[in-house]
């Protein structure tokens, strides 16, 4: 068998921390190793020093995060990263900006996950948001949903800032039973306006996990088989 070189992942995490973490366990779990060796190497910054996103996009006032995230990109490249992500749906609103600070290809996790729900649930044309209003606001999903024939469904705005309020709790490590039964009811909405599906599009609710009433794609996931396909050639 002819062995290829395996590529190291460079990873701008921290937003939050909790997710970082998270997806480094699912990259773990998904990679085929029977010792230490075969596991990827991962270069991490796992900074929650990057300003907000929420300020920024939402709230409007807050301190731009791109030049943040595209500078821990090129340090990233520096140490010997071949490939980059980010650890956050909302963050890929700076997707250009990191990609054009480097000359490595940076993974975008939008447009993969958009892919992945049109290969693998080609019979349905609704799919339900899970996200923060930072992805509504900005349209990420939406536009590249949208051209593949595919629309977004989101909660109710009652069931939104529910969900709002969720994705706020578990960054302050709150993962009670209070906290799921509010996530389920989210869900609950979203089948209720006809979603048969859903993206957790929040590394904040992939931390979170439990079983949901809605069939649930979960992006972290998404972006670490695909990380583990890259890394492993």
């Amino acid at each position: 068998m002819v062995q290829t070189q395996e590529k190291t992942v460079g990873i701008i995490g921290g937003m939050g921390p909790e997710a970082t973490v998270d997806l480094m366990r699912r990259i773990i779990d998904l990679t085929p190793a029977k010792d230490d060796i075969d596991h990827i190497r991962c270069l991490v910054e796992n900074n929650p020093k990057i300003p907000s996103r929420i300020k920024a996009i939402i709230e409007g006032d807050g301190e731009d995060p791109g030049p943040y995230m595209a500078d821990i990109g090129k340090r990233l490249e520096t140490w010997g990263a071949d490939f980059l992500v980010i650890a956050c749906n909302t963050a890929h609103f700076y997707y250009d900006i990191v990609q054009n600070a480097v000359n490595i290809p940076v993974i975008h996790l939008i447009d993969l996950v958009a892919n992945h729900v049109k290969t693998n649930f080609p019979g349905h044309e609704k799919v339900g948001m899970l996200a923060s209003p930072a992805v509504a606001i900005t349209g990420l999903y939406s536009k590249r949903l949208s051209n593949l024939g595919i629309q977004d469904v989101w909660p109710d705005p009652l069931y939104q800032e529910k969900l709002f309020s969720i994705i706020k709790q578990v960054k302050k490590g709150n993962t009670g039973l209070n906290v799921m039964d509010d996530y389920k009811k989210v869900c609950e909405n979203l089948i209720a306006k006809g979603a048969g599906i859903a993206i957790v599009a929040c590394t904040e609710l992939s931390a979170l996990g439990g079983v949901l009433p809605v069939t649930a794609i979960d992006a972290s996931q998404v972006l670490a088989a695909e990380i583990v396909k890259v890394a492993k050639n």
